[in-house]
Parts: structure tokens; sequence; C-alpha cells
């Protein structure tokens, strides 16, 4: 009966009912909703609460790892590809559970979960720190320090020296910065799908898209609080507290300054451990909207309920004992559902290679600012969190509300996704015109003579003028000259005392600055590209609505575990991976590492690192948007097979209403009533 179906979703929990006030023997009271306002209603908002602090944590740690990839590729002596390993091995981490933990992760308890989650991304970032407690100082390699005892010889690497040491040191010590970006990897995995599914499950559908929207956004200031606290970090020395400053030579701006990375790593660490602790006082379900009347109640009884005299907002789901044997067996049926459908997997190319763009844009795209506009790793930071990251937080908040307030639906929120998109596709071609010249540097990008013209033979270092110096190619400690050439050594610019042109020119330690072409071009740069974040970012939210609302309500975890899943197997794990190797080629010269192997990079062909960059940024989009217009002509049969079902449905409820009209005329017809909706229902 209509009073059964209520109360069997509406029981009371055992000690939840104030001690001082006995349970109601009223049925009706069970409905009141004073009972719901006062003990669950707040429970939603708790939950956005706590996943809001959840995801400002990851992102906080996530953006502060991009912003340190400058910093731990000189302080290990990587190239830029060994960077893109250590950057997607956060993303490898989510690959070994994200599916296992998406599916079954939805049919225990979501929130305790995902605080078991927190705990581990902890965990692995405090891991991420770890060697710079365990490793050696570091030490800045200069050329001039071999020149104060130049009758000392020594083999440039012994086997039982202390360089020797500390190189292999330096080489294991990234292992641990790699392990503890898995375990992170590893611990983010239920915080996105389960805690999606968990408000999609629990709040009104209208107001579904806005409290996602919400989140997101709130999780956009990590981002911005993680690249200032990269700026904050890369001005501090690496070794500060154990070194004297004064002794320091080299300044932030120098292609080998090491900032102090693992401070940032302990402040995210325990940021994101707090985190984790609201979600063990949650429960493990919440009020259902009305909306979503569970299929065991007939339409009649729904309607009983919506129009109860208590008024009442909301009901519980029962909670069924966890079978872990029904689950396995159901779990292959359910993945074979979800991937027959046409739409969800066009949804899934379409985002992997618009991620693959992202990702690697954003990866590299503070050393993009450092190394083509001569930007300090602190500066290039600070600009990516208080310009860039607010524009798309502002971006993806005012996607939600414009869904909100023109109600869009499934084909409006593809549409609008699609044409913010392709707007900030087309002002981002405009990145390509703003690009700086290559820095004057003697026997790399100019002749001594002052012929410019790009070098990547080491001999090109050597001149007439610094022939008899026994100075060394290797040696990377640049000096700038009063005629703004830069030349990569002291000893390189010219040492003799008579007939050299370099020695009579003052020179000061470090890199020329760029030239004042390139300082105009910059805030240009900046304005662009604040406006392309926003533009694109509008339809981030539609977007990731369209996801969870073109599958079937018992396939949404799985869905968005298994869209995770692709994004950061297909995209996440190899983008900054071919986005640094393809980078690396760009290099015209590279640091050596003391026993004489290739390190970091220390300056690039600008040119070339601005069309490689752009172009396959750009070059990934442009295969995404083809792929888009086939996926408009799947949705929009999806959509009208949804109508056709959705007329099919009215049919059904005219037919109810008539036969309640006939239950007004005699009880004795009470019965029929009853049989004849169950038919009805046997047949939708």
């Amino acid at each position: 009966s209509p009073r059964s179906c209520l109360t069997k979703h509406m029981r009371i929990p055992q000690n939840t009912w104030p001690v001082n006030q006995p349970p109601p023997n009223n049925p009706d009271t069970l409905c009141s909703f004073d009972y719901f306002s006062h003990f669950f209603s707040p429970s939603l908002q708790m939950f956005l609460a706590a996943l809001s602090f959840a995801y400002f944590s990851k992102a906080l740690s996530g953006s502060y790892m991009k912003s340190t990839i400058t910093q731990l590729e000189r302080r290990f002596d990587i190239p830029s590809y060994l960077i893109g390993v250590i950057d997607g091995s956060f993303e490898m981490g989510n690959l070994l559970v994200i599916a296992f933990v998406s599916y079954f992760g939805a049919k225990l308890h979501r929130p305790k979960i995902i605080a078991m989650g927190c705990v581990l991304m902890s965990l692995g970032t405090f891991l991420i720190a770890m060697p710079h407690f365990i490793i050696g100082r570091y030490n800045v390699q200069t050329s001039a320090r071999e020149s104060f005892n130049s009758t000392a010889k020594f083999p440039p690497c012994p086997a039982t020296s202390p360089e020797f040491t500390e190189r292999e040191s330096s080489v294991s010590m990234w292992a641990y910065v790699f392990l503890g970006n898995v375990l992170r990897g590893i611990g983010e995995t239920p915080v996105q799908p389960l805690g999606i599914s968990y408000i999609d499950d629990y709040a009104r559908p209208e107001n579904a898209a806005l409290y996602i929207g919400c989140v997101q956004t709130i999780s956009i200031i990590g981002p911005v609080i993680g690249y200032l606290l990269g700026s904050l970090c890369a001005k501090i020395y690496v070794d500060i507290g154990y070194v004297d400053m004064e002794t320091i030579t080299i300044t932030p701006g120098d292609a080998r300054w090491v900032g102090a990375w693992w401070l940032g790593y302990l402040i995210a660490g325990t940021i994101t451990l707090t985190s984790a602790v609201p979600f063990w006082f949650l429960p493990k379900s919440l009020p259902v909207p009305v909306e979503k009347h569970d299929a065991s109640c007939t339409p009649e009884q729904t309607r009983f309920i919506k129009d109860s005299p208590s008024a009442m907002e909301h009901k519980f789901r029962p909670e069924e004992p966890t079978n872990f044997r029904q689950m396995a067996k159901e779990f292959v049926p359910a993945l074979k559902s979800l991937l027959g459908s046409p739409v969800y997997i066009i949804y899934l190319c379409v985002t992997i290679i618009q991620f693959n763009s992202l990702i690697g844009m954003v990866t590299y795209k503070p050393k993009y600012i450092e190394q083509h506009y001569g930007q300090s790793a602190s500066k290039a930071n600070f600009l990516m969190g208080m310009i860039n990251i607010p524009a798309v937080a502002l971006g993806m908040f005012s996607g939600g509300v414009v869904m909100k307030k023109f109600k869009l639906g499934i084909m409006g929120a593809a549409k609008f996704a699609f044409g913010t998109s392709l707007l900030g596709y087309f002002l981002s071609l405009f990145f390509l015109a703003m690009g700086c010249d290559n820095a004057k540097v003697a026997g790399i990008t100019m002749s001594y003579t002052g012929v410019e013209g790009l070098s990547y033979h080491e001999r090109a270092l050597f001149s007439e003028c610094n022939s008899g110096c026994l100075c060394s190619g290797k040696d990377w400690d640049p000096v700038c000259g009063e005629n703004g050439i830069t030349y990569v050594s002291a000893c390189l610019a010219g040492c003799t005392s008579a007939g050299s042109r370099y020695t009579n020119l003052t020179a000061s330690l470090g890199h020329c600055p760029i030239r004042d072409s390139c300082d105009r071009m910059f805030p240009y740069f900046l304005f662009l590209s604040v406006i392309t974040s926003f533009i694109i970012s509008l339809g981030g939210t539609p977007g990731f609505v369209l996801l969870i609302r073109c599958i079937k309500p018992e396939l949404k975890s799985l869905a968005l575990g298994v869209h995770t899943l692709a994004t950061r197997t297909l995209a996440g794990i190899p983008a900054p991976i071919y986005f640094g190797a393809i980078i690396d080629t760009t290099c015209l010269k590279w640091g050596n590492t003391k026993c004489g192997g290739r390190g970091a990079c220390r300056i690039y062909n600008t040119t070339a690192y601005r069309m490689v960059y752009l172009g396959l940024t750009l070059g990934l989009r442009t295969v995404a948007f083809f792929l888009c217009i086939l996926g408009f002509a799947l949705l929009q049969r999806y959509v009208r097979q949804e109508e056709k079902t959705a007329l099919a449905n009215g049919d059904v409820e005219v037919e109810s209403d008539s036969l309640r009209k006939e239950e007004g005329n005699s009880v004795l017809h009470c019965d029929k009533f009853v049989c004849a909706l169950n038919c009805r229902e046997t047949r939708l």
C-alpha cells in the first residue's frame, strides 16, 4: 500500500532520535519535515564542504608538483622527458585501482573510502619530500671554482669520491619522488568518482549541476595556492638553514638555481591529511529527493509521498547488506553495457585527446614562460597562480550558473561546451605570433664575430680569443658582457691580458636580460592567456554534467571511473612524457653531471620551443573537433530515443489517471486499480 511504501523507506534509524523525546507513534510524524531538516539536511552541505576541501587539497599538491618540475629537473640533473615520467606516475597510481574503486566503492561506505584515499595522498606527498633529508647538499657547478687551485690534479670522477656517491644518490633519490607520486595517485582515486556520484545521488536534479560546479570551482583555489606556494619556495634556496647564503653567488633567475622544493610538499601533505578527517563522520547514505523515487514504489505511491500533509521533502533508501560475490558477478555485464554506448565511447575519445592537449600545455607552461620570456621560476609560478587559475575558476563556476539559469539539457550542454572550446581554440592561434627571438649567446645562437646563427656543436664555443685558455666546453657559468652578449663562461669570454677585445669589457655574473621587445610582448601574452583560459573553462561543468546525464543511473560511478581511468592512462601518463621529449629536441646547450653524463638543459631554441609546444597543443585540439561532429550525430539520436521513451511513459500515466478517477466511484474498484497499474508497470 502507499503507506507501507512510505514507512518502509522512512524508518528512523536506532539511537538517532533525541534522548529527551520518545519516538513518535503516529506514522505521519515520521514524515515531518522538521525531523529531516534537524537530522539530515545539513549532511549534504557537510559532504559538499568536505569534498570541496578534499578537491582543494589534491589540487594544491598536484599543482605544486607541476610548479616544481624545473626545480626537480635541476636538482636531480634529469631531462624534461624524465620529469614527464615522474609527473605521469600520478596517473599510473590511478591506473592500478581506479576501475575497482569506482565500481566496488560505490556499493560500500563512500565517505570512508574517500577518507582513506586522502590519508594515502598525504603519505605519498611526504614521501616526495624525503630525498631532501637524506641526500647531500646541492653544489652549484661553476667554472670559477676550478681556477682557484689550478695546480691540483684530480680525476674527474674517482670511484670512491664524495661526488660520485652524491651522484649515485641523486639517481636513486628521484625514484622516491616517482614512488611518492604513484602513492598520491592511488590515494586520489576515490575522490572524484565516488564524490561526484554521491552528490548526484542525493541532490535535487536541478541543483546537481550547480553543486558540481561549486565543488570544482572551490577546487580551483587549490592550484592558486599551489602555484603561489611554488613561487614562494622557488625564491628560497634549496639548502636554506644549512649553508651561509652569503656564499651563494647565483640568483633565482639563474638556470642553475634550485629552490626549496621540499618545503611545499611538507605543507601540502599536512593539508591533505587534514582533509581526510570530516569524511570519517559522514553517513553512508543521505536523504533522497522525492524526484528520484525508488523503483519499488508505484506512481500512485510516489504521488502519495509528494502529497502527504507533512510536505515531506526527502526519503531514505534502504541500506542493503554488502554482497561482494554478487557485485563481482555484476561487474563484467555492467562494464559491457557501459562500453556498448556509442555516445559514451565518442565522449571518451574526445576528452582523451583534449586532455592530452590540456595536460601537456599546463605541465610545461611555467617552463615555457621561463624559457621564452626570460622570467624566473618564481615569477612564472606566481603568474600562473594569480592570473590563469582564477580565470579558470570563474569560467567553471559561470558554466554551472549558465546551466542552471537556462536549464540546459543534454544537447544544450553539448553545444555550449563545444562552442566555448572552439572560440578558445581560435583565440589560441594568436599565441603563435607572440614570439621572442633567441637570446644572444656567443657560440650557441651567434658567433663571436656577431653573426647570428644556431650551433648545436660544442666546438662552436671556441674561438681565436679563447683558444689559449684551456677552457672547458661543458661548463655553464654564464657571464653577461657590457655589449649585451652572454658568454657560456668567463673563460670562454677571453682570458688573455692583452689583444682580446673581450678582456677589456666589463662582465657581470649571470645571463643577460631579455630584450625590451620581448618585455613588451609578455603582457599581451598574459592577457590573451587569461581570456582563453576563461572561455575554454566555461564549458568544463556542462561537459562534465553531459557525461553523467547520458548514462544509466546505476552505471554513473562506473562511467566516471572508466572515464578517469581512460583519460589518465591515455593522456595523463603519456602527455607529459612526449611533450617533454619533444621539448628536449629544442635544447641548444645541455648541462653535465659530475661524472660526465648529460644533465638538465641550460638554454633552448625559443623559436623551435614555441612552435613545437603550441603546435602540438593546438594540433591535438583540432583532431578532437572533428570527432565532435560524429559525437553530435550520435547524441541527437540518443536524445530522440529518450524523447520516444518519455512519450511512451506519458501514455501510461494518462491511463493511470483515468483509472484513478474510476477508483473514486467505488471502493470495490480498488483491487482492479492495483492490478491494472501493476500490469502497465510490467509492460513499461
